[in-house]
């Protein structure tokens, strides 16, 4: 057995805009050390008591190396040139990734629900109707936020190519600069960033909750979807050959979620180290991240019914086609 250590991570991680969080761990036999990348938010959020035991040498199922991107344009290339084995993505990504590499990736849980809400400091949004006319700022242009976004503008008679004017960021934290610089600014965010954004402007207050607003077009389907966040991708040629390994991860990611939505000043501590999010934003917000651990028939079930939605109000949504079963992770026994 061997401890790894940061360095060998750094300069690749540092290259491509990667922050290490953590690369410790003790390596088993059957595996080199799994490479995991997550977004900062709260897939990492709900990473951390595992990032925080592997770096002690708490973990001895696999060595785990993680690191935190800024968006997931960072995240794409590694998955799809083999540079790191799991990952997690915006939902739609991940069946867009498995089109795009012919069933090369799998996805293996979801970890986020409904995180998008509407802000904006002067009160005059008061329905999604009220949007019309209105500039908002957002990020996440070609995944979840822009197709959540578009969905609900459209099952409100909103167009969102006349009725609004979107100014698409490249990253949450441009977006938050963006609101906080314009007096009647309006902005569409994830948890934790609504909570940074209200910590810096207390003037800032929730106007809608994107998640709520799903369900409400929804009322009345035969098979009504929810609205889901982020999903745990893991390359399928890694998840083949290494199937102990990928189900240990999961293992401790489910006791890592949980910790996160259990012991919430503890895990704000643990963030806040790791420089996701100052502590003091990540105590506030957390309870209002929807991290979990959705894995097996559940998430195949809530998975493949918020793809078809998409699906149907644009195929290009998630990458021409909806997945085949083989895009959904089986834990094998």
């Amino acid at each position: 057995m061997k401890k790894t250590g940061l360095k060998q991570l750094s300069a690749w991680a540092l290259a491509l805009g990667l922050t290490v969080a953590s690369a410790s761990g003790v390596c088993a036999s059957e595996t080199e050390s799994m490479r995991i990348a997550a977004l900062k938010g709260p897939t990492a959020m709900g990473l951390v008591q595992m990032m925080d035991a592997a770096q002690n040498g708490d973990l001895a199922d696999a060595g785990y190396e993680f690191s935190i991107a800024a968006s997931a344009d960072v995240v794409t290339p590694l998955l799809v040139q083999g540079e790191t084995d799991i990952a997690s993505v915006p939902a739609n990504l991940a069946s867009v990734l498995y089109n795009n590499t012919k069933g090369g990736i799998e996805v293996l849980a979801v970890n986020t629900l409904g995180v998008l809400y509407v802000v904006d400091t002067s009160g005059s949004v008061k329905s999604v109707e009220d949007l019309k006319g209105k500039t908002i700022y957002a990020s996440g242009k070609g995944a979840t936020p822009e197709y959540a976004l578009d969905y609900i503008l459209r099952g409100n008679g909103l167009d969102p190519e006349t009725d609004v004017s979107l100014e698409w960021k490249s990253e949450h934290a441009e977006c938050l600069a963006a609101l906080l610089a314009d007096p009647e600014g309006i902005a569409m965010l994830p948890q934790p960033f609504v909570t940074t954004a209200q910590m810096k402007n207390d003037q800032i207050q929730v106007v809608l909750d994107l998640t709520e607003e799903w369900d409400k077009l929804q009322e009345g389907e035969e098979d009504p979807s929810g609205l889901i966040t982020g999903v745990t991708v893991v390359r399928k040629a890694f998840a083949e050959e290494h199937p102990e390994a990928v189900n240990a991860f999961l293992s401790s990611y489910a006791e890592s979620a949980a910790f996160a939505n259990e012991h919430v000043e503890e895990a704000a501590k643990l963030i806040g180290s790791y420089e996701i999010v100052p502590e003091e934003v990540a105590v506030k917000a957390l309870p209002f991240c929807n991290i979990t651990l959705i894995t097996g028939d559940e998430m195949k079930e809530k998975l493949s019914g918020y793809l078809s939605v998409l699906y149907e109000q644009n195929p290009a949504s998630v990458g021409g086609t909806l997945p085949a079963d083989d895009f959904y992770y089986v834990i094998s026994e």
